[in-house]
């Protein structure tokens, strides 16, 4: 099995003390195994799961060529290029069932949506635009051309086509499409198992009364919350105090039954605790300073228990900073881990309202507000105080400035990148 050491030998300038947020990224997406194990489900629980193989269509899709709106089908061959043509109606199709009546040329058939066209025809003209009267239509000039308003056999799938490739993220239209195929199961990968606690004396769950110098967990709540989001199988193992028996205990707990464990708290130099102690005696870790603003330490590495390994994500405690190394670094491990194919967050382009002071050398995540102006654009505000504890300026904010390792400075009305929260937090 690859070694923490390995993987870091491979990425030119590694330096584990003033790690590049890239080379962090590539680091993690070499480290993380992918779960191999699937179950088949109805296809109604399977939404949001990740397909574990290719789905091919049996059948073609729709089945036969059949008519995109109620009106009459010809054949274009029929159609006067400078007059109206005038046919003769010889009879009706209805949605979900085949007649077998010819139609001659100089004749058309009265059809509804979804109903199959009879052979020979190979275009439909809306009902609105001609003109019926007494067993015949008059369609004017240039109101349709050949092959309008059918949809050919096989058009949405092919039989033998890939429909859905394996890694998928299943979305409602997909499960849509799945009972288009009449497919009523279908394979998709276990559940990753992510396992997350915090650590600090300082911390009080909530309902615990909370003595001078303490404060509430927050990050737990967070954690659950973005863990809920990426559709994992979730287990909060509350609060461990700073001790080193009790985060050992945890430690091996979490990783006899967790694919991913979180911490948050217990990473920075100098931490007047035993969490990075632990973490090294317990498996293969890596302690980085990142090169990013919040969130510059954190610890990676395998945790082994019964002979298995768990991939860790110690994460800062600060809750900012949480969030925030949770959505740059841990996100696309997790869904990566999961079998899913890739998924690159939205980034968008929005006018700074003010100047941001941004020294280069750091890649800086801000808080901001997004609105959209009256002829379209975007621009963004910095909202307020920037510090990594002050989690009010995530929930005021609906996106984050990314402001890339080799920025300097942001002039007031500077286009910056903006990686928006809905549909992420």
């Amino acid at each position: 099995m690859t070694t923490l050491a390995e993987i870091a030998s491979c990425l030119s300038g590694y330096d584990p003390n003033a790690l590049h947020i890239v080379q962090a990224q590539e680091f993690i997406a070499r480290l993380v195994p992918v779960v191999r194990e699937a179950e088949t489900l109805p296809i109604r629980d399977a939404l949001g799961r990740v397909l574990a193989n290719d789905v091919v269509s049996a059948i073609d899709v729709p089945a036969h060529d059949n008519s995109a709106m109620d009106g009459y089908a010809l054949r274009g061959s029929d159609l006067m290029c400078d007059a109206p043509t005038a046919l003769d109606v010889v009879g009706t199709g209805f949605a979900g069932s085949v007649g077998s009546q010819d139609v001659l040329a100089g004749q058309c058939f009265r059809i509804m949506t979804g109903a199959v066209m009879p052979p020979g025809l190979d275009t439909v003209v809306p009902q609105e635009l001609v003109e019926a009267d007494d067993g015949k239509v008059t369609i004017p000039a240039g109101v349709v051309q050949p092959g309008d308003n059918r949809r050919l056999a096989g058009e949405d799938l092919a039989a033998g086509e890939v429909a859905l490739h394996e890694g998928r993220t299943l979305r409602p239209a997909d499960i849509g499409m799945l009972a288009s195929m009449g497919i009523a199961e279908v394979a998709v990968r276990r559940k990753l198992r992510v396992a997350f606690f915090s650590t600090g004396n300082e911390l009080r769950s909530i309902g615990e009364p909370l003595e001078a110098g303490c404060v509430y967990d927050s990050n737990r709540y967070t954690l659950w919350a973005m863990l809920s989001r990426l559709g994992v199988e979730i287990t909060d193992m509350g609060l461990v105090r700073d001790d080193p028996a009790l985060l050992e205990a945890a430690f091996l707990q979490a990783a006899n039954t967790a694919d991913a464990v979180i911490t948050s708290g217990g990473v920075s130099v100098g931490e007047a605790d035993h969490t990075r102690q632990v973490m090294a005696k317990l498996g293969d870790v890596m302690f980085w300073r990142i090169a990013m603003r919040p969130g510059r330490p954190m610890a990676i590495g395998k945790i082994t228990s019964s002979g298995r390994d768990a991939i860790l994500f110690g994460l800062p405690g600060n809750p900012v900073a949480v969030m925030v190394t949770f959505y740059a670094l841990v996100r696309d491990a997790l869904l990566a881990m999961s079998g899913a194919s890739a998924q690159p967050l939205l980034m968008l382009k929005a006018a700074c309202v003010k100047p941001i002071r941004k020294r280069p050398g750091r890649t800086e995540y801000q808080r901001g507000i997004v609105t959209r102006l009256e002829d379209g654009s975007l621009q963004v505000a910095i909202t307020g105080s920037q510090g990594s504890g002050i989690l009010r300026s995530m929930s005021e904010a609906n996106g984050l400035v990314v402001l890339h390792h080799e920025q300097g400075n942001v002039d007031a009305g500077a286009m910056v990148d903006v990686l928006p929260f809905d549909g992420l937090i």
